[in-house]
């Protein structure tokens, strides 16, 4: 397996992989990058609202897959941008012949898996070390992560991390965004009534909340475990002055 690091525009992206489908996934992010750029052109709302985006029927399946997205977390579409890209490069890596892949986009992370992988989560430093122990799985699916205090994700929340886990993860980034927009505070009942939000949405299997030194969880998530994170590896992208 080898791990690739580019970056484009606003688009931090790890691909790890073996070295016959890398191409494959650096294209197919070039393609999705295109389809946002050329729709954002064509209408700029959809780029800045926050809200549900009501989706044309002759989107491209990429957009469709946004503003379903986003319709179901109630956020706007771009909130599931990252999510996107990455699933659809880890699905067109499968679609080449890999059986595991794994693309993390700013820490929007699609994940196809045929043997027990660790993915660290970087929740800021008061929470360290820790991450998923992934066990295989059938197809592809996505861990994603908002934060307020780390990176330049819109969030109207505090959160140091919130981390959803769906088969989706175009959903799975969404949603991250809702968690992160519903964790205003870390009293025990605010923290639990946001995860419960969210858990309740269909498709998504589980989530976990940072916030401060807290740590909250719900649902069907992989087994927790001590990890290092290198700083080199945690993704570092600048705010968008350009659509992603």
């Amino acid at each position: 397996m080898r791990r690739k690091h580019f970056e484009v525009g606003e688009t931090a992206v790890t691909i790890v992989a073996d070295d016959e489908y890398l191409e494959a996934a650096q294209e197919s992010i070039f393609r999705s990058r295109e389809i946002v750029q050329e729709f954002i052109r064509g209408d700029p709302f959809f780029q800045t609202t926050l809200e549900p985006y009501p989706c044309p029927a002759d989107a491209p399946p990429l957009i469709a897959r946004m503003c379903s997205a986003a319709r179901k977390a109630q956020v706007g579409p771009m909130a599931a941008v990252a999510g996107a890209i990455a699933e659809r490069a880890v699905l067109d890596m499968q679609a080449a012949g890999a059986t595991q892949a794994v693309v993390d986009n700013g820490g929007d992370i699609a994940l196809l898996l045929d043997r027990e992988t660790t993915v660290g989560l970087y929740a800021g430093e008061q929470v360290k070390g820790i991450g998923f122990l992934c066990p295989p799985r059938e197809g592809v699916f996505g861990i994603c992560t908002s934060s307020a205090t780390i990176g330049p994700s819109i969030s109207f929340g505090v959160s140091d991390a919130a981390t959803v886990l769906a088969a989706d993860v175009t959903l799975a980034d969404a949603c991250a965004t809702r968690l992160g927009n519903l964790l205003t505070s870390d009293r025990d009942e605010a923290m639990r009534s946001a995860l419960d939000n969210v858990c309740s949405i269909p498709g998504i299997e589980g989530a976990l909340a940072v916030v401060g030194g807290k740590v909250a969880m719900k649902g069907w998530l992989p087994k927790l475990a001590r990890v290092s994170v290198p700083a080199g590896r945690v993704a570092k992208i600048e705010l968008p002055s350009t659509p992603p």
